[in-house]
């Protein structure tokens, strides 16, 4: 039986599948005065107080750091994977939420479990994040991944022009493989903080909150 460990990340009390295989992990507990029963984020090596600026990342970051289970995978709390072609939350059956012993059968063939690719097809994740959210995200994420990983630099250009990709910060990996995306997420996310303080415009100020975990959204397909 592999050691596996999904956090699911939540900011309130829901309902969680009971394979325990599932960890829900309370995002940004340091942060409460009331605390829920599950895991808060706010204790071993933590990043709990940025969690209006990472949102479910930081549930991710505390995995990363104080687990160390063979598999690891990050779901939230109104997302998960299945392996039926149902909308849980359309029929409210988390009997369908992906399980063990499936897992286990896919993990035997596969290192990495993602999502099913998202398709906008008539705009591509460049368009639809400048649509949604502003530009000048992109411009300085770009600004980052040239000063940090400029190998990367041309794969993320690329990513950006395609009218696809594995979104919602959710995966299942390896432990080898989960460890080198923290390291690298994370390096990015703290070079970040200092430049999208240069960049952003003041009336971004609300939308500067969650920056980090929109931006996050399609980092891993491009990792």
């Amino acid at each position: 039986m592999k050691k596996i460990t999904i956090a699911v990340a939540t900011h309130k009390k829901y309902q969680m599948p009971k394979d325990n295989i599932y960890l829900p992990i309370e995002g940004g507990a340091v942060l409460k005065k009331n605390h829920l029963d599950y895991i808060a984020d706010d204790s071993g090596d933590n990043i709990s107080e940025k969690n209006k600026n990472y949102s479910e990342l930081t549930a991710l970051y505390w995995l990363w750091k104080n687990n160390d289970s063979e598999y690891k995978g990050l779901a939230h709390y109104r997302r998960h994977f299945s392996d039926k072609k149902v909308s849980i939350f359309s029929t409210g059956n988390f009997d369908n939420i992906l399980d063990r012993t499936v897992l286990e059968e896919h993990l035997e063939k596969f290192d990495i479990i993602l999502p099913k690719l998202r398709h906008y097809y008539i705009e591509t994740i460049e368009s639809h994040y400048k649509h949604t959210h502003f530009e000048k995200d992109l411009l300085a994420t770009e600004e980052i991944i040239k000063k940090l990983y400029p190998d990367y630099l041309d794969f993320y250009n690329s990513a950006l022009k395609r009218k696809y990709a594995h979104m919602f910060n959710m995966f299942i990996m390896q432990d080898k493989y989960f460890n080198n995306y923290g390291e690298w997420l994370f390096s990015i996310r703290v070079e970040s903080l200092y430049v999208l303080q240069k960049v952003l415009l003041i009336y971004q100020i609300l939308h500067f909150y969650k920056i980090f975990h929109y931006v996050s959204y399609f980092f891993c397909h491009f990792f």
